[in-house]
Parts: C-alpha cells; structure tokens; sequence
C-alpha cells in the first residue's frame, strides 16, 4: 500500500516534467569541466558513454574571464588555506568574517555609495534588496520593467505591494503611471541597466529624471553590467555618471567578478534596513572567505585595470560583425550580449545539439519562459579570452549548422568550413605557457 501511494504521488512529478519536455522546455545541463588555464575551454564529458573532449564556451557568464584570473585565484586559495572552507554559519549567528566586511566596503565604494550588503547570489539580493525595501515603505507603490529578471520579478511579488508594469524602457509610459499615482505615496521604480537577453540598455538618465520629479525611490539591477562597463567597472550607470543619483544599486560578484554573490550598495540607513528585516539575509549562511576574498580581488583589479573591458569590447564588436557579414541573424544592439536568433524552440535545441556533437562548440538554447515564445535564440558571450581564431571557426560551424538545419541566412554569403580553432593567446600573460 505505501508503495502504491508512493508511486500515485511520483507519478504527479513525472507528468510535470513530461508536460516540460512535451512543450520542448525540458532543460538538459551538460557535465563540463571548466580549466582556468584554457578557458574558454573546457572538458565535456558526454553522458551517452562517449569519451570525455575539450569544446569551446561561447555562452559563460565570467564575461571577462575573472574566473581564472591568476590574482582572483591566489587569493581564494590564500583564503581558504588562512580561513578553511566554510563561512561557519549565518552572520547573526556566527559573526561576521572580517572578509565579508572588506568585500562590502569594497562594492560600496565602487559604486560612490555609504554602504553594501552582500548575499549568497544576485537573485537572493534582488529577491530581498526589493521585497524588504518595498514592504518597509507604507502602501507603496511598485513600478516594474516589463523584462526585469525574474529575481526582481520574485522581489516585487514578496514585497505584497501594489504594482504596476510599465513597458520596456518606455519613459514616457513610466511617467503616465507616475503622474496618475498619489503625490504623497511612497513609490519604488525598479529596471535594469542592461537587459541580457536582447543586450539592449536602459534609458537610465530618463529614467532617474521622471523618477525624481515624481519623488519616487530608484533601484537598478547592473548585474550584467558591472566589472564590464564604467572607468572602474561600476556598470552602465557609472559609465553615463549618473550611479550618483540612483538611490540602491544591485550586482553580482559571479559574472564580471568571476566569483560568486550578489550586493546591493547605497545610503547606510537603507542597506541597514535590509540588513536589519531581510529573511534571505538573516537566515542564510554567509559566504565563505574563500569566496569573498576571489571577488574582492577582482574588484581591486577591475577598478584600476582597463585592459579586460577593451578586449571585452574589441571581442563582442569582432564576433558581432563576423556573424553579420556571414549572414547569421544578430539581433541589434549596443552591448557585449550577442543573440543570433531562431524563432523556434526545437531549432534552437538542434542547433545548440548540432554545434557541441559536430563542432564542439558550446552554446545553450535559450528558450521560453526565459524568452518569448517565437524568440528563441543562441546566446552568444564572447569574452577577452577569446581570439579571432576562435570568432571565425564559430562562424563556420553556424554556417554549417544553418545550412543543415536550413535556418533563413539574412545575406546570401556563405563561407566554407575550416578546421577547427586552435587554443591560442589568451589576455593573461601568467596563462600563455598553459595554454600553449
């Protein structure tokens, strides 16, 4: 009988998943071992019995290759042999490691703000960062970007407000919402600085002029900007000198930083309120030394060092305009992100399938609910790692893929396939001997 009941109650999970696979939105995760000294290559290990080959990353998060810095490596390794490699237990309860005060002190500075707070991920900070700020301030009133992340979609929700959605990067409907509220009612404006899935950026300058004439309280997400953008990697809004007048400010330590994390930064008498209310916070073991001290090491480098965002930069502009001259859909826009788009979920899981089995190359689908359906896309990150060598086989091998799976070229230039890329110069000069 328990296992009869057993069985019923499983059979209510298999029928879930089913439904995910059966709407093509089943996620399949593929075993890579990342090599800091190669990145962006990397070990895949098949799962079908294969033997285990090297492929090449054109879809991390580690945009600038922080990761495996050799200064970020040394002091997670320095750390943990000083510290262990645990964190202990919550900081209410076991304290707080001297570590975590430095890193906070350091993302409050990066961003010109009193104070910092950092949490175990970017989600965790966007979840509580908004959810306690809002839920502090009397009947407030949340103004959401219609393609915030769903980590700030989740915050607005646990906050229990009133919210209102204002379409993307739409100003002008923004200030129709503001204007329509009550004068005196405590309102929130939450966006992002840079939207990752089409790349585009947000009109942040409007955005805080409509937001201060309406007194209504700013919160940016500069997640995918951060490390990337501004003199010392302060993100979009230091880039445009405008962080200034954004009253909180949210990031992760685990894409331009390389580690793991997420903050926000502002007035102290804010960040202490979350500090003070946030349950993701409170009850949550603190990351360990080892962990913060990687990401304060790679702040420390991203602030004085330019080198990393220009050839950022300089890869992002060569792989863009290598896929746009081979006829490979790119969508437009200003950033790093490149989304070669698809339109269909199941040619995207194919051409994904495609490039690792035929040319290992490793690029996720990226398919609904994390984009629209009739959006379906290949993400594309190219990082300062990556060559020129590296950006002309991934134009080959799209060629190719588009060719089999007969996806629509924008151009009638088509280029022939070549041999794959070699694992050449990499920025670090510390990693050239490793990777030779």
């Amino acid at each position: 009988m328990l296992k009869t009941h057993k069985n019923e109650r499983n059979g209510h999970f298999a029928r879930a998943v089913q439904r995910l696979k059966d709407e093509r939105r089943y996620r399949v995760f593929i075993d890579l071992e990342r090599d800091a000294s190669r990145f962006p290559t990397a070990l895949w290990r098949p799962d079908d019995g294969e033997a285990p080959r090297d492929v090449t990353i054109w879809c991390s998060n580690d945009y600038l290759g922080m990761g495996g810095h050799p200064a970020v490596r040394a002091a997670a390794t320095s750390a943990a042999d000083r510290h262990g490699a645990g964190a202990g237990g919550t900081r209410n309860i076991s304290g707080t490691h001297h570590r975590i005060v430095e890193l906070e002190e350091e993302v409050a500075d990066l961003h010109g703000k009193e104070a910092g707070l950092v949490f175990t991920s970017g989600w965790i900070s966007n979840l509580a960062g908004i959810s306690t700020i809002a839920s502090l301030m009397p009947n407030c009133l949340i103004l959401s970007d219609a393609l915030n992340h769903n980590s700030m979609i989740e915050g607005v929700r646990r906050a229990g407000c009133e919210k209102q959605v204002w379409r993307h990067n739409d100003v002008a409907h923004l200030e129709e919402l503001l204007k329509a509220a009550d004068p005196s009612r405590p309102k929130l404006v939450v966006f992002e600085s840079l939207y990752s899935m089409d790349g585009d950026i947000a009109p942040i300058g409007q955005i805080v002029d409509v937001a201060e004439r309406h007194n209504a309280m700013t919160y940016i997400d500069e997640v995918h900007a951060v490390g990337m953008y501004g003199a010392r990697g302060g993100g979009i809004s230091e880039r445009d000198g405008l962080a200034h007048r954004i009253d909180v400010i949210e990031g992760t330590l685990a894409k331009g930083f390389g580690s793991l994390g997420g903050y926000i930064a502002g007035d102290s008498v804010v960040v202490d309120a979350v500090r003070s209310y946030a349950p993701q916070f409170i009850f949550t073991t603190t990351l360990p030394p080892m962990v913060v001290a990687s990401a304060c090491a790679a702040i420390r480098h991203l602030k004085e060092s330019q080198v990393e965002r220009d050839g950022h930069q300089y890869m992002a502009s060569v792989t863009k305009h290598a896929l746009e001259a081979a006829g490979i859909p790119v969508k437009d826009n200003p950033s790093h992100i490149v989304p070669v788009m698809i339109g269909n979920a199941e040619r995207c899981k194919a051409a994904s399938d495609l490039l690792l089995r035929r040319h290992d190359i490793y690029i996720q689908p990226i398919n609904f609910p994390t984009v629209a359906i009739g959006t379906e896309r290949l993400r594309i990150t190219p990082t300062p790692r990556h060559t020129e060598a590296h950006v002309s086989y991934l134009v080959e091998a799209l060629v190719d893929v588009w060719k089999t799976l007969e996806l629509p070229f924008t151009s009638a230039r088509i280029l022939p396939l070549r041999r794959k890329a070699p694992v050449v110069d990499c920025v670090y000069p510390e990693m050239r001997k490793a990777a030779e």
